[in-house]
């Protein structure tokens, strides 16, 4: 049975989400702080963790980066916080995804089932998406950039960029179809492969990306966006 984590310091909150999650089969343990959370990764090792960022001792935030230094366990953030700076930080943090509060449960089942089934298996190791170079043996090479579907590695210029497992699926699936317009729905179904994320997801790990290959929406080299199309990767001639 697949285990979960809940991370809240709200004993209401906590309580509810510990009872929707055992009605649908769940094996559930929670922890009211952040250094409960991290013991609980250590020695439970749970299969998914959902994180509140508002904890009493640690920023949630920070709570995520030692989880990040501890597990690949993927980890789903539940925050209030939902302007664009702050999620940015969370994803190249290590955050799965996340779910700005106030949620359903519904929604919040969806988004656990879909984390997991990204991840690839319980244990959290990433696995390959299909139609990204994870399929592939042989590296991608675009110019100065080279990705490496079996190290999951993203050189430029003889230099490795540190992407997230979300980043690296999307650059993966960009550069597989390289110098072809993708639309963001088909990013969604092919990347994120459901439908309960919404457009500004694929937004926010499009700016971190640019921002990772140095270079800005203004400016692209190559990730070119397709106004009321998409996006494409282009290959530099």
């Amino acid at each position: 049975m697949t285990s979960v984590l809940v991370v809240e310091d709200d004993p209401a909150i906590r309580a509810s989400l510990i009872e929707l999650l055992v009605s649908h089969q769940l094996v559930v343990r929670s922890s009211p702080d952040g250094f409960g959370a991290l013991r609980e990764v250590a020695q439970w090792q749970p299969d998914v963790v959902v994180l509140d960022l508002g904890l009493p001792d640690l920023d949630g935030a920070d709570a995520l980066k030692m989880i990040r230094g501890l597990s690949q366990v993927p980890v789903l953030v539940a925050t209030a916080r939902d302007d664009d700076a702050e999620i940015i930080k969370l994803l190249n943090a290590g955050a799965d995804d996340y779910l700005v509060k106030p949620f359903s449960g519904g929604q919040l089942l969806a988004r656990l089932t879909a984390v997991l089934r990204r991840c690839g298996d319980p244990a959290g190791r990433p696995g390959p998406v299909d139609g990204a170079p994870g399929t592939r043996q042989e590296p991608l090479v675009l110019g100065e950039l080279r990705i490496d579907p079996l190290a999951r590695t993203v050189h430029l210029g003889g230099r490795e960029i540190g992407l997230t497992r979300r980043e690296f699926d999307l650059l993966s699936f960009l550069a597989l179809n390289a110098d072809r317009v993708v639309s963001k729905r088909q990013l969604l179904a092919e990347v994120w492969r459901q439908a309960y994320v919404d457009e500004q997801t694929v937004d926010v790990h499009l700016s971190c990306l640019r921002r990772k290959l140095g270079e800005r929406a203004a400016r692209p080299r190559f990730l070119h966006t397709v106004r009321g199309v998409g996006v494409k990767l282009v290959s530099p001639r």
